[in-house]
């Protein structure tokens, strides 16, 4: 019990109510609660003071003294006394202004009307089951020491511990209880801790306290982070997910692949199309299986005539084989080809283990965004490599993107989308001037010729390129014109941000076929971002007299020369990453971790403790 009661609670009990009862100068009271708390035989009289001693305060003399001159003399003497709080109530706010997040438990209490949550065995033991449950959310279980509470609890009702005793126990519980209502609502880690790139702010810790105080009252704090639970569709399938990858991992997961610098193709005979089988129907590919002798799969490899024909017929890597891989390769952002070559050997050879972690960690990116979303919303997935346009009531618009490089990476960010920019020009951004512009000029002086680009002075004024010296250019710009071979195509998408990123049309739509797309420079570029920009203009009509959103596009298209459309109502936009998604079937996609963000955030949720804990209690 010592890890979940304050050893220097009994102080701090006698400290609160101390104070709280000679301020309000029921000594009489004081006294009774002196000897409640344990703190030896109070006396008949100045009681109060005895109190104040016990915490470190004033002589008995001095707090008689202080008490008859305390009246303010700008307050009406005849008003009544203020009448003192009830003693839960009293201890309960006094210990909430010393406590990290102590204003949410104090908003609790407030909706409980400063009851007891956990008055008898059964209710406790409701909350170390709904906090043991919280493994599904891939939370640490032993952040929240649900066992501990239940022995706390036992001693200090088998042990006839004093009121205050039995109040410590019960804040302890509810402190933890709180903590897992933050960490489902925010996530455990705070993102911008260990990711100096992301910028997405977490929303305001805002649950609905009554109805939470209701289940509470109800015996269900299992109902009381439901409450707080994110509710998207993705979060729930990801937790589906999990459980399914836990029950293969007790079921001892899979075996790897043997090692081999081999290319596996359709029709090809090897001894691994067994274990390959195998693999692919662990993840639920049970067709596979039929018609194979158990004997074969199992690795038994006797002899006999039956045996060597089944084991002979099972290591052909035939068309249902390979369908199987093609559809693995879909889910694993992998060239669909079915052809098994190194990267789909590697995908192949994740462990059971790696795969529980990866959708444990990407819950908690989910609980970081969850509550932050509106209902109308653009989200760019970065390591998915997609966009979507969600609306209420309306299907998902969907696209592919192709998005920047591990070494110019697409930032993590929330704004809002203002306005499109149609027929753009191309200010060279800083980073790419100088690491591609410059040395190409230096190489090709009619490289900015071949590319329809000027040379401008910082403010905007255009420079003779053969008057400047590419090797110490100074404070120079570069702009390409608008036109087909403008890399932005005919549209841009603007939201403010620091990066000076946005999304953009491209005259290069062949790199959408790939499967893996992190090509750029650090911009979004979008498959399709006429529709997107279409949808857009439609949902900003504010009456049917307003032009549809087809007409207001063609129209901008139409017009000649560089110029901005501003949207009136500004939609927000998140540019999100992630490396687990769940299909419509509910099957999970596994994406490569291109930026190498993952160790950080499960080394962080696994960590005891976490970033948004309370301090030790």
């Amino acid at each position: 019990m010592g890890d979940v009661i304050d050893r220097s609670g009994r102080l701090l009990s006698l400290l609160v109510m101390g104070l709280f009862l000679v301020l309000l100068g029921v000594n009489g009271v004081a006294g009774a609660w002196a000897q409640a708390l344990g703190a030896g035989t109070a006396p008949q009289t100045g009681q109060g003071a005895t109190l104040l001693e016990v915490a470190g305060g004033d002589s008995p003399g001095e707090a008689a003294s202080d008490n008859a001159s305390a009246v303010d003399p700008g307050l009406d003497a005849s008003l009544p006394p203020a009448a003192p709080l009830p003693p839960f109530e009293a201890y309960v706010r006094a210990a909430s202004e010393t406590m990290p997040h102590g204003d949410e438990l104090l908003r609790l209490y407030e909706a409980l009307g400063f009851r007891e949550a956990w008055s008898d065995a059964e209710r406790m033991k409701a909350l170390a089951s709904a906090l043991e449950g919280l493994e599904a959310d891939g939370l640490v279980v032993d952040d929240y020491r649900p066992a501990a509470l239940s022995s706390a609890y036992r001693e200090a009702h088998e042990a006839a511990f004093s009121e205050a005793g039995r109040w410590r126990v019960e804040l302890a519980a509810t402190k933890r209880l709180v903590l897992a209502l933050r960490h489902l609502y925010l996530g455990k880690v705070d993102p911008a801790r260990i990711d100096a790139d992301w910028e997405i702010p977490l929303p305001a810790f805002t649950p609905d306290w009554s109805a939470i105080a209701e289940a509470i009252s109800n015996g269900d704090p299992a109902v009381a982070l439901e409450l707080v639970r994110p509710g998207q569709s993705a979060y729930r399938q990801l937790r589906e997910g999990l459980a399914r990858y836990r029950r293969l991992q007790a079921a001892g997961g899979w075996a790897p692949l043997a090692s081999s610098s081999g290319v596996l193709r359709p029709g090809d005979r090897a001894p691994e199309v067994i274990a390959l089988r195998r693999r692919l129907a662990a993840l639920g590919e049970l067709e596979l299986l039929m018609g194979v002798p158990a004997t074969a799969m199992s690795g038994n490899t006797g002899e006999g005539d039956t045996l060597s024909a089944g084991l002979a017929a099972d290591q052909v890597y035939d068309a249902q084989l390979v369908a199987a891989v093609k559809r693995f390769q879909w889910r694993h952002l992998l060239e669909v080809d079915g052809v098994v070559g190194p990267r789909t050997r590697a995908a192949l050879g994740v462990s059971v283990n790696e795969r529980v972690d990866q959708i444990r960690l990407n819950l908690e990116r989910l609980r970081w965004l969850s509550h932050a979303l509106p209902a109308r919303y653009v989200l760019v997935d970065i390591a998915g490599y997609d966009v979507r346009y969600v609306r209420p009531s309306q299907p998902d618009w969907q696209s592919r993107v192709v998005v920047g490089q591990p070494y110019r990476r697409t930032p993590t960010l929330r704004s809002t989308i203002t306005h499109m920019t149609f027929h753009p020009t191309w200010t060279v951004p800083p980073t790419i001037l100088r690491e591609d512009v410059l040395p190409a000029v230096r190489r090709d002086p009619f490289y900015l010729v071949r590319n329809d680009m000027r040379v401008l002075d910082r403010r905007g004024r255009p420079l003779d390129p053969w008057q400047v010296d590419w090797w110490r250019p100074g404070p120079i710009m570069v702009q390409q014109r608008a036109g087909p071979s403008n890399p932005l195509g005919d549209l841009v998408i603007r939201f403010p941000n620091r990066h000076l990123v946005y999304l953009h049309d491209t005259p290069s739509r062949s790199l959408f076929e790939r499967a893996r797309r992190p090509f750029s420079s650090g911009c979004i570029r979008v498959e399709g971002v006429r529709e997107l920009v279409r949808l857009l203009f439609e949902d900003d009509r504010v009456s049917q007299g307003d032009p549809s959103g087809a007409a207001r596009l063609n129209r901008a298209l139409e017009r000649a020369g560089t110029h901005n459309v501003s949207l009136r109502a500004p939609v927000p936009l998140f540019l999100y990453y992630s490396t687990v998604q769940a299909g419509a079937d509910g099957r999970l996609f596994f994406r490569p971790d291109v930026y190498e963000r993952d160790a950080a955030v499960l080394s962080a949720l696994v960590k005891k403790g976490g970033e948004n804990m309370f301090d030790a209690l």
